[in-house]
Formats: structure tokens, sequence, C-alpha cells
């Protein structure tokens, strides 16, 4: 009886397919394991060892420090620009006597009324034109001219109108508001897909259901970008709509300052807008991961 000898690495007679197909894979040395390798990470997670907001804030504070920096040196004199440090003492004085929370208050007010005006004009004329017919035939033209005209050239009119008190300051705000609160809600409703429109008839939603559960839905996006959108027009406006014969507010603060060439102030000034602008889009962000949460495609970040 001959007994035949298998290369090495070829199956015997008595091994499993599964024995076999595991002793004829090469052995394999992970490079890890080697002596003196080490794995090279790719940038994204070097990268992602830092905080993202240490890397967003490193910005502004070397543009801060840059800033002082001009200003200590001479290179930007007080009279140009005043220093960090000058304009951190000036905004506690300013707080300390009130007069900036009082300011902040008064401005505050004048664009709530405004935006809340605007919100309910804006959006009942979006309504109107986006969901009947011959309501964008009355509506949508005009307001397309409107648009165009700036509101800033209609303060003489306004100051005609109502006079010189919180009238024209109002309506200032309230038209830079409507508009871009109008092209939204209206897009939204235009842009929902007709398929949904058609899986609502088939449930046998009412034209009311229809509006109610698919439409209104559906624009929900749209509006809420113009809501970003009209806060960020909303403080522009108010800037102008402060130096109508204002006797408060932070927009009188700034005229003031600049009767008296006070810089400091008004870059004060400047930043409280800043901050206050930042501070109304973060509450309609937050806004938008309550009330979007059903997109499919929202992640919330």
């Amino acid at each position: 009886m001959s007994t035949s000898h298998a290369p090495p690495g070829s199956p015997g007679p008595d091994m499993s397919p599964i024995e076999a197909s595991a002793s004829s894979k090469p052995s394999t040395v992970p490079t890890s394991s080697a002596p003196g390798l080490q794995p090279i990470l790719p940038v994204s997670s070097r990268r992602a060892r830092v905080p993202r907001w240490l890397r967003r804030t490193t910005g502004p504070v070397l543009l801060l420090a840059l800033w002082q920096l001009l200003s200590g040196t001479g290179v930007l004199t007080s009279d140009v620009l005043a220093s960090p440090g000058r304009i951190a003492q000036v905004a506690a004085d300013l707080v300390a006597d009130g007069s900036l929370p009082s300011a902040m208050a008064t401005s505050l007010r004048r664009v709530a009324a405004g935006l809340l005006l605007g919100l309910l004009i804006g959006t009942g004329l979006a309504l109107l034109s986006g969901l009947f017919r011959i309501g964008e035939d009355l509506v949508d033209a005009p307001l397309q001219m409107l648009r165009t005209v700036p509101f800033v050239g209609l303060i003489p009119l306004f100051i005609i109108w109502f006079g010189i008190g919180e009238a024209p300051k109002t309506a200032i705000i309230t038209l830079g508001v409507t508009f871009p609160l109008y092209l939204n809600v209206y897009a939204g409703i235009r842009g929902v897909d007709a398929q949904l429109i058609e899986a609502g008839e088939s449930l046998g939603l009412s034209r009311w259901g229809l509006v109610r559960h698919v439409v209104l839905p559906g624009a929900l996006p749209g509006a809420m970008t113009g809501l970003r959108y009209s806060l960020g027009v909303a403080w522009l406006a108010l800037v102008f709509a402060e130096q109508v014969n204002a006797d408060s507010g932070i927009g009188f603060l700034m005229v003031q300052a600049r009767d008296f060439l006070r810089t400091d102030v008004i870059v004060v000034c400047l930043i409280v807008y800043a901050f206050l602008g930042l501070l109304a889009d973060f509450i309609v962000r937050s806004l938008e991961r309550l009330l979007l949460q059903w997109r499919p495609t929202f992640t919330g970040r």
C-alpha cells in the first residue's frame, strides 16, 4: 500500500472543506502589530481631536489680539477706533448707569412690534396668494412691484403719514419684514409635492384637510427660512428707524456718540446689534429643531 505525500499547504484527505479553506489562506501579520510601525490617522481624524467650538473661536480671538496690538502700538488711534479694552470698559459703564439696558429694551420692543405685524401681514398675504388663484392674481403682482422699492426710501413718506413718534419706526420694520416672509411662505406653499396632494385626496381628505395636513406642513420649512431672513432685515431696518428723531434706543445712543465723536460707544452699540441678531437667529433655529423633526433629511445639527 503506497502512501502519497501531499505538498505543503494542500488539504489532507481527512480535512473538512472549512479546515481546508482555512489552511490554504496565507497567514498575514497585521500592520499594527509590526514593531516600529504606527498607523497614520487621516487629516479629518486628527482634526476631530480639536473641539469644533475651539476651532471656531480661534479666528475671532486672533482678530481681537491683533486689534489690541495695533491699538497698543498706536497704529490705530482712539479717534479712529477705540481699543477692545476701552470698548469693554465703556460697555461696563453703560450697563452700570442703566443707559444700555434701557436702550436695548426699547429697541427690542420696536423689533417685536414690527416683526409681529410683518409676520401677520406677510403670512396672511402668502396664504391668500398661495392657496387661491384669484388671490395670486390680486396680490402677487402688486407685492412683487412694492418689494423692489427700498424701504429706506419710504422713510420721508412714513414721517409725513405717521409723524415722528413710534409709528414710523414700527412701519419701517414691518415693511422690511413683510416681503421676505411673503416670498418664502408663498414659495413653500407652491412647492409642495403634487404626489402628496394626490395621496391626501386618495385618503379622502377635503380641501381644508389637505391644507391643514399636507400644504401647511410642507410649507413650514420655507416659512422658517423666511422668518430667519426677516429677523436679519428687522435689525437692519431698526438701525434706520432709530435715526428718525429717536429719543431712546440703541440707535439713539449711536446718534449721540456720533455727535461727540465717541467711536467706542458706536462700536458697543454695533456689538449689541450683532449679539441680539445672533440671539434671535438661535431662537429660530431652536424652533426649527422642534417643528421640523418630521423631515427625513433634518438632522437637528
